[in-house]
């Protein structure tokens, strides 16, 4: 496979999509368009969806591109343009691990995420927690990724069910080529 150059990172909450997208942008001088700081204003204040795909629209209709997820009213907007779809498809014990122990390493040490807002112990234990997020969507989300690589119509997705099938899969990846920006 040639490098990719426009890049869907997909995954349950706490997956590893950001992670992996940030990785990715280095190594393949890719730019990385967090997606959280496309979708919450300050005050976690949630942009309105015909905004969140507008904006969506203008970094997909780009040649390069990564983003690290990707939701409702505009999922379609990257998959039309994506020639890569990166499913991140760990077992929910793994996943939602990663997701307690960064949610708590996020309250205690108030770290800002998504234009300055920060994980709070109200929001953690509210209905719309991340932590709630992910044991509501995983089956969906899981899902989803499977059909998405079995429908021929789309990009190609390559699933991954353990962080040493991507490691693997990392290590035989090319590298960006010299003098490439990396974001």
């Amino acid at each position: 496979m040639n490098s990719p150059t426009r890049i869907l990172v997909y995954g349950v909450h706490g997956s590893g999509k950001s992670t992996l997208a940030q990785h990715l942008a280095h190594r393949l001088g890719l730019p990385w368009h967090p997606v959280d700081d496309l979708l919450w204003e300050p005050g976690w204040v949630e942009v309105p969806v015909a905004v969140q795909r507008s904006r969506i629209e203008a970094i997909c209709r780009k040649e390069r591109w990564i983003l690290d997820g990707a939701y409702h009213g505009w999922r379609d907007v990257p998959l039309a343009r994506a020639d890569l779809v990166i499913g991140l498809d760990y077992p929910r014990w793994l996943s939602f691990r990663w997701l307690l122990r960064r949610t708590l390493d996020r309250l205690r040490t108030r770290e800002e995420i998504c234009n300055g807002n920060r994980e709070s112990l109200g929001s953690v234990l509210s209905s719309e927690s991340v932590l709630v997020w992910h044991l509501t969507g995983y089956a969906r989300e899981r899902a989803r990724m499977r059909a998405w690589q079995q429908d021929r119509a789309g990009p190609p997705v390559l699933l991954f069910d353990t962080p040493q099938a991507l490691e693997h899969w990392l290590a035989a990846l090319p590298s960006r080529p010299p003098g490439a920006p990396s974001r």
